[in-house]
């Protein structure tokens, strides 16, 4: 009897799950951001910035009403963790939740060709607001643990967490 219990609530819930599936359909987002970033430590370089404004592009694939697969290549001037060259910084997020949401990120930083030997990881909360038909206006907030000891010229490492404001323009189809 335990069985027919047990196969009958994971004949249920494979059921709900493939309904919600058919019934949701799947998003694609393409946009334009701008983040505000500032290193939380002091740096005492004078080559180094401690914040700045970032630009970035961002594809976001909406698979269900509560998840999102976010790609974004960031493009952060010279100065950016001691840099001497424009650094891109290529990240992925997973998200949870819809107008209000929060999710877990991972990236890593390119510069004078060369990728860094180690990852940042990011958490991010924000809004997704529907403002016209098809445009949403995404608002968030990140924090990053880095370490960028591979991009900065300054001969000392130099390690500091940052936090960014941001704000992004994506066009669904």
């Amino acid at each position: 009897m335990k069985r027919i219990l047990v196969m009958l609530a994971i004949v249920s819930v494979m059921g709900l799950v493939s309904s919600e599936r058919a019934s949701a359909e799947v998003h694609h987002r393409l946009g334009l951001g701008i983040h505000y970033w500032k290193a939380l430590d002091d740096i005492d370089f004078s080559d180094v910035d401690e914040d700045g404004l970032s630009y970035y592009i961002s594809y976001q694939l909406r698979p269900a009403t509560l998840l999102k697969f976010e790609l974004d290549v960031e493009l952060l001037p010279d100065g950016y963790g001691g840099a001497s060259d424009d650094v891109y910084a290529p990240q992925a997020y997973v998200l949870l939740g819809n107008a209000i949401y929060a999710g877990l990120g991972i990236g890593t930083y390119y510069t004078d060709g060369d990728f860094s030997s180690d990852p940042f990881f990011g958490l991010r909360a924000g809004l997704d607001l529907h403002v016209l038909p098809y445009i949403y206006l995404d608002i968030n907030a990140n924090y990053r643990f880095e370490d960028w000891d591979d991009i900065s010229d300054v001969p000392e490492d130099i390690s500091s967490d940052t936090i960014t404001l941001g704000a992004a323009l994506r066009i669904q189809f």
